[in-house]
């Protein structure tokens, strides 16, 4: 089977590092383990400002989401790749502004579908799905999506710090499209990932990420690379910046000061 097609399994690894725990101890969570934490230093030696970087990133997404919902009548949310739930998740977030709006998360992992299930028991307007995020046939002929998403209306479709996690080889401009293809004008696509104009950091961390991860990882980019991945979407104000600067919420807003890697990206409607 291709790896868009392979059943996805209930099994926690807790011998290989995650992504999604990964983030999660970064965030300050609880459900993350020693080989997650221990990846988590190791990446700190080189990379220290990725704790930071990770807590502008979940600013960022509360800030859009928001800002989906309340400025542009948003009421559909599919989140690719959505990790671990946290404080102010997606759902939360749209539902303050509707209590009718929809969300679907998307992710891989395991542990996300248990935790997210628990979380959602009681909210009919959202779900969560074990998915490949490259599999956008299987994601969009899903059960959950086909009850919660109308496609004859405007969707947003978040890739929100995951887009680095898709190989060259799978061509994660090819998924941004796939997904845009098949969304209304008027819709919109959420787009960040990890980039660095410096080599020895994007080499540095695409290897220990890709040997860690056992190879669930795909590369740290340049930030020509995301624009490339937006080609024929509209790029909203302020245009592809570093997350911390995207439309903050006052100039208090805690920037990202240290610059060997960042959240780079922005959002994007279909015209």
């Amino acid at each position: 089977m291709s790896q868009e097609t392979q059943p996805q399994s209930d099994a926690v690894d807790v011998s290989i590092p995650s992504v999604a725990r990964m983030y999660d101890y970064y965030l300050g969570g609880k459900d993350n383990y020693a080989v997650d934490r221990e990846a988590c230093e190791e990446l700190n030696k080189v990379v220290p400002s990725t704790k930071v970087l990770a807590i502008n990133n979940r600013r960022f997404l509360q800030r859009v989401v928001r800002w989906l919902a309340q400025e542009q009548g948003i009421r559909q949310f599919i989140d690719h790749g959505s990790g671990l739930p946290t404080q102010d998740n997606v759902h939360q977030v749209a539902q303050r502004v509707d209590p009718q709006a929809r969300v679907v998360y998307v992710d891989n992992d395991p542990i996300v579908l248990a935790h997210g299930r628990a979380l959602l028991e009681e909210n009919d307007h959202t779900a969560v799905i074990q998915a490949d995020m490259r599999d956008t046939e299987g994601i969009f002929g899903s059960p959950e999506v086909e009850r919660l998403i109308d496609f004859k209306e405007p969707v947003a479709a978040l890739f929100v710090s995951v887009l680095h996690c898709i190989p060259d080889k799978d061509d994660p401009a090819a998924l941004v499209k796939r997904v845009a293809e098949r969304l209304v004008p008027g819709s919109f696509l959420v787009a960040c990932q990890l980039v660095s104009e410096d080599k020895a950091t994007r080499d540095f961390v695409t290897e220990f990420m890709d040997k860690s991860t056992h190879g669930n990882w795909g590369r740290v980019r340049q930030a020509h690379e995301l624009e490339g991945f937006l080609d024929g979407l509209e790029i909203l104000e302020p245009g592809l910046v570093e997350v911390s600067t995207w439309r903050p919420d006052s100039d208090l807003g805690p920037k990202q000061l240290t610059m060997e890697w960042i959240e780079y990206g922005g959002v994007a409607r279909k015209p």
